[in-house]
């Protein structure tokens, strides 16, 4: 007891307090001569075999002192939160039951994040993030949701819903899939493999693992919903449009579209402008329906009957103030 109580003392001292004490009294009035004895011809040994050599001399003194000083301990709690994001009470305890070993913390903290994460994953993610990638040919767009806005708004949220679109551009599309959109199923995007180099995410893994990882470390259900590509004919443009970007290629919602023609001699940088127009209309008008085909007879029907409700109130209001003229109150 006496030797765990002046753990942060300098060993030497420790053993020569001990050497010298009295038989009856430790100094706090628990400990014993009969459980001093055996410790004490101990240390001399461990002393004598440890004098040769300075580091084993530290290992010794460190497994039995456990001495973390104040900013080493910050130091470590800095780090580990830096490479984990995970909460600085989480931190602080994983370092603690793990003797302040940051992989091993690391890792404990990973465990524990995932079986967290799987907690979560019925609960509902109504915010989140649309992401595009696009090259010359071809665009993607995927959905990526979590709980908050405020999560949404994480670097690292935002670093995987990037990461997400370039794995569907990737994605190869069949000839009769160009100028059409092509939905990608969440399930067959999160078997797909994706290499990150991010200082929190990197290396090889599959999508869904990647999206349980990120869950653990915002604290929330994220979930991939959907993905579309649409690729361009060889006299056409792809155009794009992103509202409310925090950045570029992310947006709370999206206009793709491509536009060709039939002249070859066409600018297409002139074309291109025009297609960014209408993608901006066409967020901000909120389109039901691609084409005239896509309309369904029970939504022609409902509008038929509200432009009819129109024109016969119309047709009342046109009606009083005709009668308001002719008595002479207007």
């Amino acid at each position: 007891m006496n030797f765990s109580r002046a753990a942060k003392c300098n060993f030497q001292f420790l053993y020569n307090r001990l050497s010298t004490a009295s038989v009856t009294q430790s100094g706090h009035g628990y400990a014993t001569w009969a459980c001093r004895v055996p410790c004490i011809a101990d240390y001399k040994e461990v002393n004598a075999s440890l004098a040769s050599s300075s580091t084993a001399r530290q290992m010794f003194m460190r497994s039995f002192s456990a001495e973390v000083s104040a900013s080493e301990q910050m130091n470590l709690i800095k780090l580990l939160r830096e490479r984990t994001s995970a909460p600085i009470k989480e931190v602080k305890s994983a370092l603690v039951a793990c003797n302040w070993d940051i992989e091993t913390a690391q890792t404990a903290l990973r465990k524990k994040g995932v079986a967290l994460a799987s907690k979560k994953s019925s609960r509902s993610a109504t915010e989140g993030l649309l992401a595009l990638a696009q090259n010359d040919n071809k665009a993607a767009v995927i959905e990526l949701n979590c709980e908050t806005d405020f999560v949404a708004r994480n670097e690292i949220f935002q670093y995987l819903a990037l990461s997400l679109a370039k794995i569907a551009l990737s994605v190869e599309s069949s000839a009769e899939q160009v100028s059409t959109p092509f939905s990608l199923a969440s399930e067959y995007l999160e078997g797909l493999k994706v290499n990150l180099d991010h200082p929190k995410l990197s290396g090889e893994a599959t999508v869904q693992s990647v999206i349980t990882e990120v869950a653990a470390m915002v604290g929330e259900n994220v979930k991939l919903r959907r993905g579309y590509t649409i690729s361009k004919t060889s006299n056409g443009v792809i155009s794009s449009y992103l509202h409310t970007s925090p950045q570029p290629g992310l947006g709370r919602l999206a206009g793709i579209l491509t536009l060709e023609v039939e002249d070859e001699n066409t600018p297409l940088d002139a074309l291109a402008r025009v297609g960014s127009e209408l993608a901006m209309h066409i967020v901000a008008a909120k389109p039901l329906f691609i084409s005239r085909e896509d309309v369904s007879s029970e939504a022609l029907e409902s509008e038929r009957d509200i432009l009819k409700s129109q024109v016969r109130l119309q047709h009342f209001y046109t009606i009083i103030f005709s009668i308001q003229v002719l008595v002479g109150l207007v």
